[in-house]
């Protein structure tokens, strides 16, 4: 190879390198951010939603942004409250949906189930005596 074709390939791979790069922040900022609050209650909210309710397209890259507080209760590693997705007629876990919340704020980058249909989220740390209730309904759009 010349020395003007390495040039020319060095020049093509830093643009490459340049555009990918350029890409990676455009492509997460594109995420749906979805605010949720496990609450100290043992419930899940949503602000302006009095029944909480996560609706997504199949494969939408989203970030799940969580404050969690602390309920009577929680895991010995630290855990409050967990976030859990279920197939609604299974009852089996959704891959990479199974999350542990901390106190305070974290986020989570995720990825929608590509299969559409309903779905439930679950608490999965026994968080007070009202853990039972601490679920919600997750729908994936076609």
């Amino acid at each position: 190879m010349t020395s003007t074709g390495k040039t020319r390939s060095m020049v093509a791979l830093v643009v490459l390198a340049g555009a990918l790069v350029a890409f990676l922040p455009a492509a997460r900022a594109q995420s749906r951010i979805i605010e949720l609050t496990a609450d100290s209650d043992s419930r899940y909210k949503m602000a302006g939603m009095r029944v909480p309710e996560i609706t997504v397209k199949a494969g939408e890259p989203v970030v799940l942004r969580v404050m969690a507080r602390k309920g009577k209760s929680w895991n010995r590693d630290g855990s409050i409250h967990g976030f859990t997705l279920l197939r609604a007629k299974e009852r089996t876990k959704v891959e990479g949906w199974d999350l542990l919340f901390k106190p305070g704020l974290q986020e989570f980058h995720l990825t929608a189930p590509l299969e559409p249909g309903e779905y439930e989220v679950v608490c999965t740390v026994i968080c007070s005596e009202d853990h039972e209730g601490m679920h919600m309904k997750f729908t994936v759009l076609p």
